[in-house]
């Protein structure tokens, strides 16, 4: 699998949609991002360069939720997404020409996808995935265990780890009655929240425990990546996770 880079067509397209995009999402949803004070004390954009973006996943509604987030910060993300958005009418021919990058999940070729997105980092861009690799099954919406993709694509390129968490979006469009519940949104509007933090560094997590780039420590590592990620989703909830990296997997 390679990737294809978007070009002018590709970065006029993102621009319309994101615009069509932050209008749709206004009428259903109040939305606010802000990014959690670091000790830099930076409050802008994200890093510029080759970027993974990594987030918690709630709904069907996340990719648009997370690209928005992102643009909004300075970078228009090339979106990890199901094989099967690729292979509708129309709808595929868009994520194509966006540079988004698909994913046949649950089988021997999802691997492949991670060609591709290393290819877009190589490029410089900003690659955005759920690590959790579907939307959780838990009852509470907490993120479950994350897969180990996001930190084998952070070794082999060497970009950072930006983690963006959500709340709010599952009451946007939800497991059901989603025209019943647009229909409610456009009268009382839920509100979607995001936090932004600060950049993780895969190899100095890897260094601290050994160095050996292992199935061990991958594993370990992926779960102290996703601890960082709840942590934020901890503080947009006001709440503490039973599960602090991630709920286990049924």
């Amino acid at each position: 699998m390679t990737w294809r880079r978007p070009g002018t067509r590709g970065a006029i397209l993102y621009a319309m949609l994101a615009a069509a995009g932050s209008v749709a999402v206004a009428s259903v949803a109040r939305t606010e991002s802000k990014r959690r004070e670091i000790r830099r004390g930076l409050d802008g954009p994200l890093p510029a360069g080759p970027l993974i973006v990594i987030s918690n996943h709630t709904s069907y509604v996340d990719g648009v939720l997370l690209a928005l987030a992102c643009r909004e910060r300075g970078r228009d993300v090339r979106l990890l997404a199901t094989g099967g958005v690729f292979r509708t009418p129309l709808l595929g021919s868009v994520v194509r020409t966006l540079g988004f990058i698909p994913v046949a999940r649950g089988t021997a070729s999802a691997a492949a996808s991670l060609d591709a997105a290393a290819e877009a980092l190589a490029a410089g861009e900003a690659v955005a995935l759920f690590p959790e690799g579907r939307i959780t099954r838990d009852a509470g919406k907490w993120p479950e265990r994350a897969k180990t993709g996001a930190v084998r694509l952070a070794l082999r390129s060497g970009a950072p780890i930006v983690p963006v968490a959500m709340d709010g979006a599952h009451e946007v469009i939800g497991d059901r009655a989603h025209l019943l519940r647009t229909l409610r949104n456009l009268v009382l509007p839920p509100e979607v929240k995001t936090l932004v933090g600060s950049s993780i560094s895969v190899a100095e997590l890897v260094g601290a425990r050994g160095g050996v780039e292992d199935e061990a420590t991958i594993r370990a590592v992926a779960d102290d990546v996703m601890t960082q990620l709840i942590d934020l989703v901890e503080e947009l909830r006001g709440q503490v996770a039973e599960h602090q990296a991630g709920v286990p997997r049924e």
